[in-house]
């Protein structure tokens, strides 16, 4: 009876499934928007693993900069109006049959220097889908954009219009 159950528990751990590392899972990130004829996707891997789901707020990698968002600065009290919305989703490949593993909302003019990052709240679309994937505690707020994401995001959406 023991072989047995260490056998049943040998096979449980074989076939558990192992947690997503964008290392090695990462398949695209899409932009879709306004003024686009068709939505941007960033496949090259180089430039893809910069932006990974499964780092800042709510994370064990607590960086200062994760995911295309600055956590550093906080979340966003007021933000400029009538900047243009795009929305910014994150496929992996063990899971792109079901989705994005993540999506947020990203905004910008190219009349000022900053752009935002929305991580959808719980009545709006897209919530359950990133919860699923990772909670932060802090959805439903504006955040300022990394450096790093707006020097990757703002030549793609203005050579693609």
């Amino acid at each position: 009876m023991k072989g047995l159950f260490i056998g049943l528990f040998a096979l449980l751990i074989a076939l558990a499934p192992r947690p997503l590392s964008a290392e090695e899972c990462l398949e695209r990130i899409t932009i879709k928007g306004p003024g686009l004829a068709s939505p941007i996707e960033i496949t090259d891997q180089s430039i893809a693993r910069n932006f990974n789901v499964w780092t800042g707020l709510g994370t064990s990698i607590n960086e200062p900069e994760g995911l295309i968002v600055n956590w550093a600065q906080g979340a966003v009290a007021e933000r400029p109006q009538g900047l243009a919305r795009y929305e910014v989703s994150f496929y992996w490949s063990r899971i792109t049959n079901e989705g994005p593993a993540y999506v947020v909302f990203y905004e910008y003019t190219p009349s000022i220097e900053q752009g935002y990052v929305y991580l959808p709240g719980k009545s709006e679309e897209w919530y359950i889908r990133n919860v699923r994937t990772i909670f932060r505690g802090v959805e439903g707020s504006w955040f300022r954009a990394s450096r790093k994401w707006e020097t990757i995001a703002r030549p793609l959406i203005a050579k693609a219009k």
